[in-house]
């Protein structure tokens, strides 16, 4: 246990025990995980009440896919923004603030009664998830434990899989065995989205940005108060003490990050989510059931890989959990494409093979953001990322309904396989290892 600093008076001896310090990191990492299993929830709920929103509003198949993509859309414009705001602000305030965003949109769902109006407030979702990303990711990251990061960090996406197959289920029922209205089912967000503002006031600012920013005597106060080791409490005086800017994404030094980060990410979710938010339609393309049992299973498989991902993460690092399970996914996808008139149960069993494995590297994309991009850029890093990966989701949802009408099932799945290449290829070549390594050593990764 680390040594007191001289400033520690012997009252506040209680606030830095070990039991407070373990108190605080689970306290964060619940509202954390909180806001991860909201966006998942909001992007999985929308699937079951499709059909009953549709008629009940006499929309298109266009409108259908705007909704449907309108959060992702939000968290195109949102993730950026709130990644210079939080790196310029501090993580606290904008932490705090999105979810009250979030609070009122989810809300408002409860009202409206045109798909200009359900578009308008998911968009407005997705803004506040955006920010939760490009803020609440540094802000775990600045806290936890080199030795726990990886595993702390994967668990916002066990969060996020739940979400989204809880939502998945939730829907489904009460869309069938209520006589609820749509707006009712996708307003029960709101709910949680309220206790999770409600548990993130009074937390602490990062000790990381409150060093670069020059604020060296609070750092070291959050920092002690807040932080288990010594060894992580040191590394925040490795800081450096500069502002950060969006061109420096692009610099000779973090171009490395900036290409590996973005293309992963976008690769890793533009396939996951056009399947995963249109898995009845897409089952029933190939002749199988689909429906609650086949989406559950698509989203229960995903967990149960993220919950091993999450396991194993600390132990065998992040290179092999990356690419191999890549390239396997993309093999998978083309098989798909290409056995035409594949028997139907083997083609549900390369669906769930992949929704497994692209849930591996998946989880990476929650982690490696926050690793390699330096404080002064962290936020607008994941920020960047996070818009780039969510217009290839945001694509991957809008086209995928056309994409099957137009161009045919085969060759919609060969083009998601392509996808999944390129990011295979580009992780074979950039994704660094930093499983052990401080925030310090692991930002220095792509510094040449």
């Amino acid at each position: 246990m680390p040594v007191p600093s001289p400033t520690t008076t012997a009252g506040d001896q209680g606030a830095t025990s070990a039991a407070f310090k373990r108190r605080f990191k689970w306290r964060l990492l619940a509202v954390l995980t909180g806001g991860m299993f909201l966006d998942g929830y909001i992007l999985g709920i929308i699937g079951p009440v499709t059909g009953t929103m549709s008629a009940d509003l006499g929309i298109s198949t266009l409108w259908e896919g705007m909704i449907a993509a309108g959060a992702l859309l939000g968290i195109l414009f949102g993730s950026p923004l709130g990644g210079w705001a939080g790196d310029k602000f501090g993580r606290k305030p904008l932490f705090l603030a999105d979810m009250g965003v979030f609070v009122l949109a989810s809300a408002a769902q409860f009202f409206v009664d045109s798909a200009w109006q359900l578009f308008i407030v998911r968009l407005l979702m997705g803004v506040a998830i955006g920010v939760e990303y490009s803020v609440g990711w540094p802000l775990l990251s600045e806290f936890a434990p080199a030795r726990l990061r990886g595993r702390l960090m994967g668990l916002t996406l066990v969060a996020w899989y739940v979400g989204f197959m809880l939502a998945f289920l939730v829907g489904h029922v009460l869309n069938d065995a209520t006589d609820l209205s749509w707006q009712v089912i996708l307003g029960s967000s709101t709910v949680i989205a309220g206790i999770l503002f409600v548990g993130r006031i009074g937390l602490p600012e990062s000790p990381r940005w409150l060093w670069n920013q020059g604020r060296r005597d609070e750092a070291l106060g959050v920092a002690h108060r807040y932080m288990e080791n010594y060894e992580d409490m040191a590394d925040v005086e490795h800081e450096d003490v500069r502002k950060g800017s969006f061109g420096m994404l692009f610099s000779p030094q973090y171009w490395r990050a900036t290409l590996f980060t973005s293309v992963f990410w976008f690769c890793a979710v533009t396939p996951y989510f056009a399947i995963a938010t249109f898995a009845d339609s897409v089952l029933h393309k190939y002749g199988l059931g689909g429906g609650l049992a086949g989406g559950v299973a698509l989203s229960g498989l995903a967990v149960v890989a993220v919950v091993l991902t999450v396991l194993l993460i600390d132990k065998v690092g992040r290179r092999v959990l990356t690419v191999p399970p890549q390239w396997l996914c993309t093999a998978l996808l083309a098989a798909i494409g290409l056995w035409v008139g594949a028997p139907p149960i083997v083609v549900l069993v390369l669906f769930l093979s992949f929704s497994f494995f692209t849930a591996i590297y998946g989880t990476l994309s929650s982690i490696y953001p926050a690793e390699v991009f330096p404080t002064e850029v962290r936020g607008i890093g994941i920020g960047f990322a996070a818009a780039i990966s969510r217009v290839g989701a945001a694509l991957g949802t809008f086209l995928l309904p056309w994409s099957m009408n137009n161009l045919g099932t085969a060759v919609t799945m060969l083009i998601a396989a392509g996808i999944a290449g390129v990011g295979a290829a580009v992780s074979q070549w950039l994704a660094p290892e930093t499983k052990g390594k401080s925030l310090t050593e692991t930002a220095a990764s792509f510094s040449h």
